[in-house]
């Protein structure tokens, strides 16, 4: 079997249909269909099913495409063998970063990643809902992401492997004049009644601030939904609503005042996310000991 037509079967499962995985592996949609039927006529059972208007793996194709892992895992290791020989493992990798994690971890991992020779670092910013983070492996070495402290970690399985870095507190960001601000700490029944800037529907910080609803009795007034945490700072400080920034990203500032809140489980772990058979690749794992390092410094 070629390795590629597997390649492209597991990307057809994981993105969910044949336009999604040609996006990820650049190639035509007519591409990514012409390796799949060639899979299938060697194999000689059915790898896909019509689903309306979409396509999915039928349980035979879910069984090759995770046994494409471990053909895709071996692969890379057999990489990484040769590797070790060299005097300077050599290579690209490519990382993506929600806004705030970027803003927190990148231009410290660039500078560590400069004084290694023949490691290239390509970063890009991609703030998705948290379902959509693990589906970004597919196109991205290391994907830093994020969840709310509840949440017990990623689906993905023996396909992902997952990489601590860091739990960042989540404040109530308020204007310097505001009540609130001289308070060593506020709960949600002080919260009663305020006019909130939030984020979209789907990302961990609106799971935290439905938790401080909960506790207060009443559901947050929310007057404006806001992605952005430089513009939600700068609502704040204007006196349109409060808002829960990250404490490390924005703590530093002096534009608002960040008060811790307690009462709620309020904070987001940051992880970094690896495909399996990425992980294998010297550069990558050299690449996230340096990210580790950078996560140590701020969470001491």
């Amino acid at each position: 079997m070629d390795a590629r037509a597997l390649e492209t079967l597991r990307a057809v499962g994981s993105q969910g249909g044949v336009t999604a995985a040609a996006r990820v592996l650049h190639l035509t949609p007519s591409a990514v269909s012409q390796q799949v039927a060639l899979l299938q006529r060697e194999v000689g059972v059915p790898l896909t099913e019509r689903v309306g208007r979409g396509l999915r793996l039928t349980p035979a194709g879910e069984a090759l495409a995770e046994a494409a892992l471990d053909v895709a895992v071996a692969l890379e290791r057999a990489r990484a063998a040769c590797d070790r020989f060299l005097t300077r493992p050599q290579g690209l990798v490519r990382v993506s970063a929600f806004q705030s994690a970027a803003l927190l971890l990148l231009p410290a991992l660039l500078t560590r990643v400069a004084a290694i020779d023949g490691l290239t670092l390509e970063c890009s910013d991609e703030d998705v809902a948290q379902d959509d983070f693990v589906a970004l492996t597919d196109r991205m070495d290391v994907v830093i992401a994020h969840r709310p402290d509840e949440e017990a970690g990623w689906p993905g399985g023996d396909a992902l492997r997952v990489v601590p870095l860091l739990r960042e507190p989540l404040d109530v960001a308020v204007p310097l004049d505001h009540p609130l601000a001289q308070r060593t700490q506020v709960g949600p029944a002080d919260l009663r009644d305020v006019p909130w800037i939030a984020v979209r529907e789907g990302f961990p910080v609106a799971r935290v601030l439905a938790g401080v609803g909960a506790r207060s009795g009443a559901a947050p007034r929310i007057v404006h939904r806001v992605n952005d945490f430089h513009v939600v700072e700068a609502l704040v400080e204007a006196g349109h609503g409060v808002s829960l920034l990250p404490r490390y990203a924005f703590g530093g500032g002096a534009r608002v005042r960040l008060v811790p809140l307690t009462g709620v489980r309020a904070g987001r772990r940051i992880d970094a996310l690896v495909r399996r058979d990425r992980a294998e690749r010297l550069v990558v794992r050299r690449v996230l000991d340096e990210l580790r390092a950078v996560a140590a410094a701020l969470d001491e």
